[in-house]
Formats: structure tokens, C-alpha cells, sequence
């Protein structure tokens, strides 16, 4: 089966192409024979009822500095296609959203992976709401008299951006911090946005478990240990990755949210699991495939190829 994919993406020259789970989707599609278009987010447009990108057909290879080559620049019609990767990164602002709106208009026809319309409506730190009995406890708000409260009531927390990523802006409040006002201040300047805080989870200091879900499905995990001295594990932010297998209890969260996520078209997602706890569903543009492959061989690219194979022939 040969199929033409758009791939919606942050500019591809600075990627990490040992790291970079688009890079490896890219490369399993082209292994397969796939047809390659590549664009970024600035460059999808609505016009006179037919939603376009303006971008380039691409071809990608595992070489260091010089891991893609683009063709012409052309423009085309969305619908003409099989498949859309919507791959940018948050943060999920109106930009962001607005991409999920005009790609909702060519999907399902065109299957969109993910699912724009869900993934409008179940953010990474939103669509955990759904599962208070597998998450730590949990608030999101904006009035700081109620982040006082539950942080005076849990002691110990993390405040972040609701619609934040990669690590940025992530702050551990304990007992002893006399912050909270002086962060709320800066958060209050820069959006109108609220913020998350969640009762810290001592087991991150043993790492935070990066699950990879396909179609609902566990496929793995790998876990990124903080680097001395910080809260965060993000790989972004220095975050270690490291070996690691699912518990039972990583099962059993999956077995819960896999049926919401199979039913809502979240066919390439990441879960993060400190100790028992669930933080986050990462629905946008998870990572983590490539550490996976490598600690454990599980090729995961193949595996979202195969799902959305089968779904084109069902089509």
C-alpha cells in the first residue's frame, strides 16, 4: 500500500534526528514507500473552501547534518491526501488551535493523526481530568486564595502553565517556599491562562515513566531519571532515559484510558506515570520512540504505520 503523507511539523533543519519522533515516523513511512510532504504550521491556510499547505515534498535519511533533502516548493490541497501528521509542538496556544480547526475540515476523508478535533479537546493536561482515581490530586485554577489552599492543604506541590511543554516553567513548591505569590504575579503577566498544580510525587526522583500508547495500545515505556539537583525529567531539560518495563499497575492505567483514546482517534500518544500516579496524556506530539527502539528494539514507527495502513484500507 502506497500512501501520500503530509507531515505537519517545527522547522525540520535543527531536529535531534536521534531523538526526534517525527524524524522516525518520517523515515519508517518512506521505508514503506510512502510519498512525503512536509510543511510547517505557518504554512497551512484556508482559502475559498479548501484547506491547503504550502511546503515541499521531502525525503529523509539517518546522516547528521544532512538528514533531509526538499524538492520544489509547491502548493497543494489537503483533501488530495491520505494521511496528515499534526506533529508541531505546543505550546498550545490559538495558533496551535486554529490548525486543529482547519484540518477538522479534511478529516476523516484525509485521516488526521491525531485526531484534531480531540486533540483540541483533550490537551496533555486536560484530558487526565477524566481520571481522577489514577492521578495524584489535582487542581487547576487561575485565583491565587485557591492555589494557596491546596497547596497549603497538600503541602508539597508542583505548579506549572496549563499549556505548557517540554519542562519550561515548572516549578516544586514545598513546605518551606515562600514563592508562590511572586510566581503567580509572573504567570498572571504573561497570559490569562490557568495554571496546574498537582501534589508533589516524591517517587520522581526514581524517574517519570514515558508510556507509549498505539491505538490504545501499550507498546512500551522508558524512564527519564531528573538530572542532579532539578524536579524535572524532561529529556528537554536534561532528563536521563533509561530502561525500563511496565508494572502492573502501568497496565492497569492503560487498560482504562486506552478505550477513551482508541474511540477519540488518539492513535500515537504518551502517558507519564510517576510511581503509581498518572500526570499527563500526551496527545500533541509525543516523544520518546526512538529511546524505546533502541533500549528494547520495539519499533514503534512500524507499529503507527501498520495501524494507519489498516485504517486507510478500511476507508
Amino acid at each position: 500500500m502506497t500512501l501520500k503523507v503530509a507531515i505537519q511539523m517545527d522547522p525540520i533543519g535543527p531536529i535531534n534526528i536521534d531523538a526526534d519522533s517525527t524524524f522516525r515516523i518520517a523515515l519508517e513511512a518512506q521505508e514503506r514507500g510512502h510519498t512525503l510532504f512536509y510543511y510547517t504550521p505557518d504554512r497551512l491556510f484556508y482559502r475559498e473552501g479548501r484547506v491547503m499547505a504550502r511546503g515541499w515534498p521531502l525525503e529523509v535519511r539517518r546522516e547528521k547534518g544532512n538528514h533531509f533533502t526538499l524538492g520544489a516548493e509547491e502548493e497543494v490541497d489537503l483533501a488530495d491526501w491520505d494521511v496528515v501528521w499534526l506533529r508541531q509542538d505546543p505550546p498550545f496556544d490559538m495558533g496551535y488551535i486554529t490548525t486543529t480547526h482547519l484540518l477538522d475540515m479534511i478529516h476523516p476523508k484525509t485521516l488526521v493523526v491525531n485526531d484534531p478535533f480531540w486533540v483540541r479537546n483533550y490537551p496533555e493536561k486536560l484530558l487526565v481530568l477524566a481520571f481522577p482515581d489514577l492521578t495524584p490530586p489535582t487542581l487547576i485554577a487561575r485565583d491565587l486564595a485557591t492555589i494557596r489552599e491546596f497547596k497549603h492543604r497538600h503541602g508539597d506541590i508542583i505548579l506549572k502553565p496549563l499549556y505548557g511543554n517540554g519542562g519550561a516553567g515548572v516549578f516544586r513548591l514545598d513546605q518551606n517556599d515562600r514563592n508562590l505569590s511572586s510566581l503567580h504575579e509572573l504567570f498572571a503577566g504573561i497570559n490569562r491562562e490557568p495554571l496546574i498544580a498537582q501534589k508533589f510525587v516524591p517517587d520522581v526522583s526514581k524517574g517519570d515513566k514515558r508510556i507509549i500508547l498505539v491505538d490504545g495500545e501499550p507498546v512500551g515505556a522508558i524512564n527519564r531519571v531528573p538530572a542532579a539537583g532539578e524536579t524535572r525529567s524532561n529529556m528537554h531539560v536534561g532528563g536521563r532515559p533509561e530502561k525500563i518495563g511496565l508494572t502492573d499497575r502501568d497496565l492497569e492505567i492503560c487498560a482504562k484510558i486506552g478505550p477513551t483514546l482508541r474511540e477519540k482517534g488518539q492513535i500515537f500518544v504518551g502517558i507519564d506515570v510517576i510511581g503509581t500516579w498518572l500526570t499527563e496524556i500526551n496527545v500533541t506530539s509525543p516523544t520518546g520512540i526512538q529511546e524505546l527502539e533502541r533500549f528494547d528494539g520495539t519499533n514503534t514507527a512500524a507499529r503507527l504505520w501498520e495501524v494507519i495502513e489498516a485504517k486507510r484500507r478500511r476507508a
